[in-house]
This record gives structure tokens, C-alpha cells and sequence, in this order.
């Protein structure tokens, strides 16, 4: 084995025991270890395509990203049903996937969440402790440019069905995402509760304020032949900001275990 498989190996199989990860919050703020994806993204120069076929099935991929193997001692609840969990993803212990969702690499799902059925968590994103990532929801990778953050949702944020949460955006803890929304690096959200859009962070970056409670909404075009039509645009909007009542409506997951 040449000495950049052997390391290719190394991070994988940290990686996967959660001692190394793409992104980790370090004072406050979120920083990517662009070395964790440098290494990630050889293993498809490194792999070659194998048949990975099981029974009716056919599966072609690389050998250096079969599907992960887990055991029951390591305390993950894989529901039967059709759920993939790529090589080189983490799954904390009392973490609950549900049939079919998909687990991609370099992806870190901490303790006490669920993983809802037809919802995918992309390449690299990071998913904190008792969040519920409802049914069809996607959380999207961000594996290329190797020093771009990749998708964050923080501890004990909701993510309702039919989401999608991409490209680098950072949902703040406890924050709830309602079913339908749809957030981009170019979405712009606006706050009913003060009359203002969020502003982005320091790096651009699309942030979901901690505790927000977000639901699909529009904005009217203010120029050109759109507003001469009363055309809108699609715009998330904070309604409010959690309380005691929007808490005890996202504990669903807590009858399940």
C-alpha cells in the first residue's frame, strides 16, 4: 500500500470514529480543515470502480468509498429499508436514520438526532446534537472548493419536511426551519419581527439566527417590468423567534426512542 492510500485510510477511519472532522467550531466560529477534504477528494483519484452489487441490485462505485458496515455495538438505530451510509461518515451513538436516507462522506451527525426518511445529509456537512432533519429534506454538500464551509446546522435546530438547506448556509442553534423552505447562498431572509433582512456574516455567509423560526414567504419586485406586474420573489421570513409552545411541537422524536 503506497503511503497515500495508507493515509487516505487513516483519515477515513477518523472520519468515521468522529475524531476528525471537516469543520469544527473553535471560539465561537466555524473553520474548515481544508486538509480533512484534500484528503477526502484523493480518494477518488486513489479508487478504482468496482462491482459492489447485492443481489437484484447493481452498484458501481469506487473501492475506496464502499458502504459503511455498523454494528449494534455502535448504538446507531439504521432502520431496514434501504438507507446507504457512506464510507468516511460519522454517526454519533442514539443517532436514528429512517428508510431510505443517505448519509454521504465526510458528513458528521451528532447524538440524539434523526434523519428522517428520503432526507439526505451531502458531502461534508455537519448536523448537531438533537436535530430533526424531517422527511425529504436535503442538507447539501459542500466537498469542492476544498476550503469552502460546508453546510452547518447547529444543536436542536428543526428542520421541517420538503427543505433544502444548501451551500454553506449555517442554521444557528435551536432555530426551526418550516416545511417548504428553501435556503441558498443567494437567498435573502427577512425578519418580520424587526422589519429588517439578516444580514450575512463576515464571510458572506448565509446564517439562520439562533432560535428563528422561518417559514416560506415572497417579496415584491421593486423595479423594471416585475414591479410594474406585482411579480414577487421567493423569500424566507422569520416569524418569530422560539418559545416554550414551538418547542414542545418539535419534540416528535422524543416518542421514538
Amino acid at each position: 500500500m503506497n503511503e497515500e492510500l495508507r493515509r487516505f485510510n487513516e483519515v477515513m477511519d477518523g472520519l468515521e470514529a468522529g475524531t476528525i472532522r471537516v469543520a469544527e467550531r473553535i471560539a465561537g466560529q466555524w473553520q474548515v480543515n481544508k486538509w480533512v477534504k484534500e484528503v477526502i477528494l484523493s480518494g477518488f483519484r486513489l479508487g478504482q470502480i468496482v462491482d459492489m452489487s447485492e443481489g437484484r441490485f447493481s452498484f458501481l462505485d469506487k473501492d475506496t468509498y464502499p458502504v459503511r458496515k455498523f454494528t449494534a455495538e455502535d448504538r446507531v438505530r439504521i432502520v431496514p429499508g434501504g438507507s446507504s451510509i457512506r464510507r468516511g461518515a460519522f454517526l454519533a451513538p442514539s443517532v436514528i436514520v429512517m428508510p431510505p436516507a443517505y448519509v454521504n462522506v465526510g458528513a458528521y451527525v451528532d447524538e440524539g438526532s434523526m434523519v428522517d426518511s428520503h432526507a439526505t445529509i451531502g458531502s461534508c456537512a455537519q448536523v448537531g446534537k438533537h436535530v430533526h432533519v424531517s422527511a425529504a429534506t436535503q442538507i447539501g454538500g459542500v466537498l469542492e472548493p476544498a476550503g469552502a464551509l460546508p453546510t452547518i446546522i447547529e444543536d436542536n435546530a428543526f428542520i421541517g419536511g420538503n427543505c433544502g438547506i444548501y451551500e454553506g448556509t449555517i442554521v444557528r442553534q435551536g432555530a426551526v426551519i418550516a416545511s417548504g423552505v428553501i435556503i441558498t447562498s443567494s437567498t435573502a431572509i427577512f425578519d418580520a419581527t424587526t422589519g429588517e433582512f439578516v444580514p450575512r456574516n463576515e464571510d458572506g455567509r448565509v446564517v439562520v439566527p439562533e432560535n428563528a423560526v422561518v417559514v416560506s414567504g415572497s417579496r415584491p419586485v421593486t423595479r423594471g417590468k416585475g414591479a410594474e406586474f406585482g411579480a414577487h420573489l421567493y423569500c424566507p421570513v422569520i416569524v418569530k423567534y422560539r418559545d416554550e409552545k414551538t418547542a414542545a411541537s418539535v419534540h416528535l422524536e422524543d416518542l421514538l426512542r
